[in-house]
C-alpha cells in the first residue's frame, strides 16, 4: 500500500512539474523542475526498475496530452543516463 501512495504522489509531482515546464518553457523556474524531473526518475528506477519508468511516462503522457494538449515525449531526455536501456 506504501508503495502505491508513494507512486501516486510521484506521479501527481511530475504532471505538475512536466506540465510546467510544457506550458511555460521559458521560466526561470524550469531548469529547477528539470533537476527534480530527473531525481524522480532516479527513485521511480531505483524502486522499480526500466519498467517503473516506462510505465509511469506512459500514464505521464496520457494524462497531460489529455489535460493540455501537450506530448511530454520530448522531456522523456530527462531520465537518459538513470540506464543504458533509457535513450530517448
Amino acid at each position: 500500500m506504501a508503495v502505491f501512495v508513494m507512486d501516486f504522489m510521484l506521479e501527481e509531482e511530475l504532471i505538475d512539474l512536466l506540465t510546467l515546464c510544457l506550458t511555460n518553457p521559458d521560466s526561470p523556474e524550469t531548469n529547477s523542475k528539470k533537476q527534480r524531473i530527473t531525481e524522480i526518475g532516479k527513485e521511480l528506477y531505483a524502486d522499480g526498475g526500466l519498467d517503473a519508468l516506462e510505465n509511469m511516462f506512459f500514464a505521464l503522457k496520457n494524462r497531460i496530452t489529455e489535460e493540455i494538449g501537450k506530448d511530454p515525449s520530448p522531456l522523456k531526455t530527462l531520465w537518459n543516463g538513470i540506464t543504458p536501456e533509457w535513450n530517448y
